[in-house]
């Protein structure tokens, strides 16, 4: 089958395809510490005091084997800068001590989203060591553990399976990655991070999107779990019939995925019918050729401006012959994407070959050499019309390992699709990243011992858990809260204070949810470095507003001054205004508009609203003082 345009495919061109996709979501919980030390989280900040220089190199598994994805980071020859600042980070970070006790806190909420999803909880604790070589971890490896299994939530007519939840210790923020070089930050490494797993039963790109979205919802409605950029980040799986599955990593928007997601459905299809084309022209894994040699002596006076400007600066060039691939290299694989580009990702990852172009192929002959040059080296290296020629550039070790690459991505051309982790690109399509991971890279960890869940703690632990959020909305739809609210008030943490205010203080449901969820939001649009509303301030606020103490007008003014960083108190509020004081006040202000009624009659009374509002603004309700001076009373929002 040929694959349509993104906006014209249907359920069933995925179903024909075999399309599968499963989520792995990682979500850094609200705790006050670290996972394993006692540095403090979410401290962001560009700022270090010390910048730490490291090598990594790959160790041997349990069963005395290496992992792939730990060789292929060990051919890049990086050099790991890790910057560092006193008040985020601690000698745990950098592997000089052992980790501490495992954060209750952290366990607490991992557990308790577990029970959210319905998990079989484990018995035990047990920590693995997970490596990574690309220097994201300065240990080469991240402390990680299971809490939970064989899970679901509910999703249209079905429901879809949690296949574990973990937790883990996050990595560092890569500040640069160029040539030989990679630099991070340290101030997010360790922070407390969940992983759900998910089955891979989506069957559409939207259904993974639509997923993702009800799992947010549902860890965000704990009111345990960080929000912003970066504090969630989602690695979507996808394959389809004969394919393999491919990770595609740190997807950071969950309207990115649908279209991520369909692009790499398009480039299995689009592989397999590669494979299939050169086992027609007869070159399988078996029968595969290649072979690459140093040209640089051919191109010395080549007008192509990257080779030349190389080669003045010391550069070598390689010339690879792949058999029997003549034209294949403009193949499409994604949307505006050629199979070129699975082989320039490749030197480009792994040879860290990373100007661009740093690869060029005779299929497309004209963009680069010269007619004369081109045949030059296909003289050279023995090419056929059948053939095609890449050259690749660099210092004699990365041509080397360029050269190789390319030979390696070719001949994984003849039996299909190689597994792989991806990166998510802005355009919607998928650049290799690495090897997928295997078995291998995980062993148990010796420092720390098994710790036992309690039926105790599991017990203590249930009580606490919400109300799934479809719950909540079905029943704020019945209670009359205003439609643009329930979403956001549904996964609030300040969902089970709208709960006891509406119950226990039988305030009006949508004065609640405007003051919990409307003019918060309406604040941090105003106040970019606005101050954090507790819930402890927000309970005394509506508290203020049930005894009458607060006006609702008077509600806004109060919550930007605690929002600028002003605590609150009920004894700062200024004391309510009496009917004689609102009596006195109408009188006052009616005498100064009579001139007014004189001559625009119809607008004389909302000019004395006006006025009076203005003075005793914060101290009564606006539908008393309309009552007061003649108008309708109406709730309005604060």
């Amino acid at each position: 089958m040929a694959i349509k345009p993104f906006s014209e495919m249907t359920g069933s061109d995925y179903a024909a395809l075999g399309f599968r996709s499963g989520l792995e979501i990682h979500q850094q919980l609200l705790t006050a510490k670290k996972l394993f030390c006692r540095c403090p989280a979410g401290r962001y900040s560009d700022v270090f005091d010390a910048e730490i220089l490291r090598h990594m190199r790959p160790t041997l598994s349990e069963l005395g084997e290496y992992d792939g994805t730990a060789l292929m980071e060990f051919k890049t020859r990086k050099e790991i800068i890790y910057r560092i600042h006193r008040d985020t980070v601690c000698t745990y970070e950098m592997d000089d001590t052992p980790p501490f006790e495992l954060n209750g806190d952290a366990l607490d909420i991992a557990l308790g989203i577990g029970m959210l999803y319905g998990c079989s909880m484990v018995d035990e604790i047990h920590i693995a060591r997970k490596q990574y070589l690309d220097g994201s971890i300065p240990t080469g490896f991240q402390r990680t553990t299971i809490v939970g299994v064989d899970g679901s939530i509910p999703y249209k007519d079905r429901r879809v399976s949690i296949v574990q939840l973990g937790l883990e210790e996050d990595a560092c923020r890569e500040v640069s990655d160029a040539g030989h070089r990679r630099i991070y930050l340290t101030d997010r490494l360790g922070m407390p991070l969940i992983e759900t797993v998910t089955a891979p039963e989506m069957r559409t790109p939207e259904e993974v999107a639509e997923v993702a979205e009800i799992l947010r919802r549902l860890v965000r409605s704990t009111g345990n779990v960080r929000t912003g950029g970066g504090a969630a980040r989602q690695d979507v799986n996808v394959s389809i019939t004969e394919g393999t599955r491919i990770e595609i990593k740190g997807v950071p928007r969950i309207p990115d995925i649908p279209l991520l997601t369909y692009n790499e459905a398009m480039r299995q299809h689009n592989l397999l019918r590669l494979r299939d084309e050169l086992a027609r022209r007869g070159v399988t894994r078996e029968t595969f050729s290649c072979k690459h040699d140093p040209v640089t002596k051919n191109l010395r006076k080549t007008r192509f401006q990257p080779i030349r400007n190389a080669i003045a600066e010391g550069a070598v060039v390689q010339c690879v012959l792949l058999r029997g691939f003549h034209g294949l290299l403009r193949w499409q694989t994604q949307t505006d994407t050629f199979f070129s580009r699975e082989i320039s990702d490749r030197v480009r990852v792994v040879a860290c070959l990373t100007t661009l172009p740093n690869i060029i192929h005779s299929d497309s002959p004209s963009e680069t050499l010269s007619s004369p040059e081109w045949q030059s080296l296909r003289k050279t290296m023995g090419a056929t019309d059948d053939d095609t020629l890449v050259a690749v550039w660099g210092t004699p070790q990365d041509a080397v390992t360029g050269a190789m690459e390319v030979e390696i991505r070719a001949r994984e051309a003849t039996t299909g699709i190689p597994s792989e982790t991806r990166q998510a690109l802005r355009d919607g399509t998928n650049g290799f990243e690495r090897i997928l991971p295997g078995p291998n890279r995980m062993y148990p960890d010796t420092d720390l011992p098994p710790l036992p869940i309690t039926r105790q703690r599991l017990e203590r632990l249930k009580a606490t858990i919400p109300t799934p959020y479809w719950e909540r909305e079905r029943r704020y739809r019945e209670m009359g809260v205003p439609r643009d609210l329930i979403v956001r008030l549904s996964t609030s943490p300040f969902a089970g204070l709208f709960d006891k205010a509406t119950t226990e203080w039988h305030m009006r449901p949508t004065l609640a949810a405007v003051i919990l969820i409307h003019l918060p939001l309406r604040i941090r649009t105003q106040i970019r470095q606005a101050t954090e509303f507790t819930q402890a301030t927000m309970q005394e606020i509506l508290l203020a507003v049930r005894d009458g103490a607060l006006a609702k007008e008077g509600i806004l003014p109060v919550l930007l001054r605690v929002a600028g960083g002003a605590p609150f108190s009920r004894d700062s509020l200024p004391p309510p205004c009496s009917a004689e004081e609102l009596r006195s006040v109408r009188e006052e202000c009616a005498s100064r508009i009579a001139a007014i009624r004189l001559h625009h009659p119809d607008r004389a009374t909302a000019v004395l609203m006006g006025e009076v509002m203005r003075r005793v603004r914060g101290r009564i309700d606006g539908g008393k003082v309309a009552q007061g001076i003649g108008l309708p009373a109406r709730e309005a929002r604060p």
